[in-house]
């Protein structure tokens, strides 16, 4: 192990475009039908829609998070419709897998969805038995990343020490209340959109395949 991540005893992993590719398009699928759940909930064009989603998005961490907020949404009708997707665009890497058995200490996964979805993308991905557990949107009181209380309450669900943890996430902006409390960060640039600010200040890695990464820091 890289001697710089030997205190390293949680290793936490986003889950969309961070355990598979954003050339998998499947989070691509799930923003499409994200845009097309607003247009029919606001009877709107699909550009107004598209502006609103992305409103949503940015102002409040996930457009579910301002759709409940604006429009009373239900979660649970949401989460299902938009997640409804083929997973068949996605792929195992054997690298990756290998990689993440490797790892000493505990697995989890914290992700903006929800935790059905996020078993049936970890199955696809050959990963379903690796974490050892999701903490979903629901664990967060629908006060999901980048929520400061998010990853308190992740902490505090799992007894976890935020000095022996890393957090692993494609949007740069998840990082930084994680850095806050003490993490390790590692953002994976990959190409996946991003929230507005340049400020990187927070990010400890940055990488751009994981699984190449996780194998160099435990052949160091």
């Amino acid at each position: 192990m890289l001697s710089a991540l030997s205190h390293i005893r949680n290793w936490i992993f986003d889950l969309d475009n961070t355990l598979y590719p954003v050339s998998a398009n499947l989070f691509t699928m799930i923003d499409a039908r994200i845009g097309e759940y607003v247009r029919t909930l606001l009877n709107c064009t699909p550009e107004e829609a598209h502006r609103i989603q992305k409103g949503y998005f940015h102002a409040h961490g996930t457009t579910l998070s301002g759709l409940m907020a604006e429009h009373g949404v239900d979660p649970h009708h949401y989460l299902a419709d938009v997640h409804d997707v083929d997973m068949d665009v996605l792929e195992r890497n054997e690298a990756l897998i290998e990689a993440l058995a490797r790892l000493p200490g505990r697995k989890l996964v914290f992700t903006n969805g929800d935790a059905p979805y996020a078993g049936k993308v970890l199955d696809r991905l050959g990963l379903s038995e690796t974490f050892e557990a999701i903490h979903d949107v629901h664990a967060t009181q629908y006060r999901p990343k980048p929520d400061p209380t998010a990853y308190q309450g992740l902490c505090d669900a799992y007894g976890l020490d935020p000095a022996e943890s890393l957090f692993v996430d494609d949007m740069a902006r998840n990082l930084k209340p994680a850095r806050a409390i003490g993490m390790t960060t590692v953002w994976v640039d990959n190409g996946s959109e991003q929230g507005p600010g340049e400020d990187r200040s927070f990010i400890d890695y940055t990488v751009a395949d994981l699984g190449q990464w996780l194998h160099e820091i435990l052949e160091d």
